[in-house]
């Protein structure tokens, strides 16, 4: 980044660069800014020449929704939100880049008209480096609402909705793996930059941390932090209403797909100390006091409006599903657990995922360190659980794919150069037969969490 130091760091090592950066911020290039880009002075700081190149001051990040009416208009442009899905991976989001463009062309046309190129903060990074304009990575690039992930192109119903000539501001779309260019001379001058090193499409956090983590065709990694996100490797998408379908930053013929559950460990820390006293070790033992699928008893358990599904509220069912108010402490702690497992499987097929005997399940944050709670999981899923340190797996994952660069246009994939890497820890197997006990455990839980979204009255309230 133009912030690196002058320090003992030898950065001519560095023969193949990429880096991760944040999804959905957006950067505004104005008219003439390549050239001043391009023959940027080694002996000036970088933000010192490029500080009149951008013609919206104050670029648009991942925490902005404030373009709900232009999510309102794209999706009635293309047919509805489900056909916005099927065309670029998800329905229409606020911190989406397609509706942030939007935006800024309706309310300030002549800036737009004035912006040479529109960069993601990855592509933006990454021209930088390589002292011209980036092009958009797949993977990155799938999260804006603008492109169709399966033919790699951007949508033109999607482009004309949001703005005029945008697909000349976003430039072509490239491979994830793409090496696209020697650095700039800048960062040979400036910094000591090898002038044989290389620079790999940069893409977002997300698909980085799938690389980090070292994904393989039919694993899920789940975070089990203050919010669950489960990354999936899919290779046949259903796109949805809830959750993300990416093209995959390591295989381009393949995907990815994100889920969010907003009560997560906040949630777990509620009924822990509810049920438990508090305690950890309390909790575990009442969650192996009850058997594998809690005689039929069934829980939704959210404190806060949930993301998948939509809704809010404890909801309880007994086996005959039958809205109840209350369970004995011990079923209350297993209901959580296993519905929390339950709804993670249930969304994740539906966008494509599908289990399969190679499945490993990667497990990080927090609750990962409950053996108690990853034994629930593993027989929700019927497969393997696995622990992972992956405190930094975003950074890690641009390492492996800028490695990764070296051979991609070869056919040699991400799993054979990162062979030799440390291997995640088996933590628990699945119980003998658990599959056969929750399938129909599955069905029934989707059945009530369409009664749960769509009769809110059903809902006992958590108090």
């Amino acid at each position: 980044m133009p912030g690196l130091r002058k320090t003992s760091q030898d950065w001519s090592l560095n023969n193949f660069l990429s880096i991760t950066l944040q999804q959905h911020g957006s950067v505004y290039w104005k008219k003439g800014s390549a050239e001043i880009l391009k023959n940027a002075s080694s002996e000036l700081p970088l933000h010192h020449t490029l500080k009149d190149c951008f013609s919206v001051g104050n670029s648009p990040i991942w925490m902005d929704s404030s373009t709900a009416s232009q999510c309102s208009s794209l999706e009635k442009a293309v047919g509805g939100a489900q056909h916005l899905a099927n065309i670029t991976g998800s329905r229409a989001y606020e911190r989406f880049t397609g509706n942030q463009i939007a935006k800024i062309y309706s309310q300030n046309p002549e800036v737009y008209m004035q912006t040479e190129r529109i960069s993601l903060v990855s592509s933006f990074a990454a021209s930088l480096f390589l002292g011209a304009y980036a092009p958009i990575d797949y993977s990155d690039g799938s999260g804006m609402n603008l492109l169709k992930i399966c033919e790699k192109v951007w949508s033109a119903s999607c482009l004309d909705a949001c703005a005029p000539a945008l697909a000349e501001k976003l430039g072509c779309p490239v491979p994830s793996h793409s090496v696209l260019g020697p650095i700039s001379p800048y960062y040979i001058k400036h910094y000591g930059f090898s002038p044989d090193c290389k620079i790999v499409a940069f893409t977002g956090d997300n698909p980085a941390s799938l690389a980090g983590m070292r994904l393989q065709e039919g694993d899920i990694a789940i975070s089990l932090g203050t919010s669950d996100t489960l990354f999936l490797w899919i290779q046949e998408p259903t796109p949805a209403l809830e959750g993300h379908i990416l093209c995959n930053p390591v295989d381009s013929q393949a995907y990815m797909a994100l889920l969010c559950f907003k009560n997560g460990s906040l949630m777990r820390e509620r009924i822990r100390d509810d049920c438990a006293s508090g305690s950890w070790d309390e909790f575990s033992k009442a969650l192996t006091s009850t058997v594998a699928g809690n005689n039929g008893n069934l829980g939704f358990y959210f404190d806060v409006m949930e993301i998948t599904p939509e809704a809010v509220g404890i909801h309880r069912f007994n086996r005959d599903n039958q809205k109840v108010s209350d369970f004995p402490k011990e079923v209350e702690i297993r209901a959580l657990i296993e519905g929390q497992f339950m709804a993670k499987r249930i969304h994740a097929e539906k966008l494509g995922y599908k289990v399969m005997p190679r499945t490993r399940i990667l497990a990080t944050g927090g609750a990962s360190h409950n053996k108690k709670i990853l034994q629930v999981l593993s027989d929700v899923f019927n497969a393997p659980v696995y622990t992972i340190d992956t405190a930094n797996s975003a950074c890690l994952g641009s390492a492996y794919r800028a490695i990764h660069g070296l051979v991609a246009e070869t056919g040699v994939s991400l799993a054979d150069v990162v062979k030799l890497a440390p291997e995640p820890r088996l933590a628990v197997t699945p119980t003998t037969g658990v599959e056969e006990l929750y399938r129909p455990l599955l069905k029934r839980y989707a059945e009530l969490e369409q009664k749960v979204i769509y009769n809110p009255t059903s809902s006992c309230l958590a108090k």
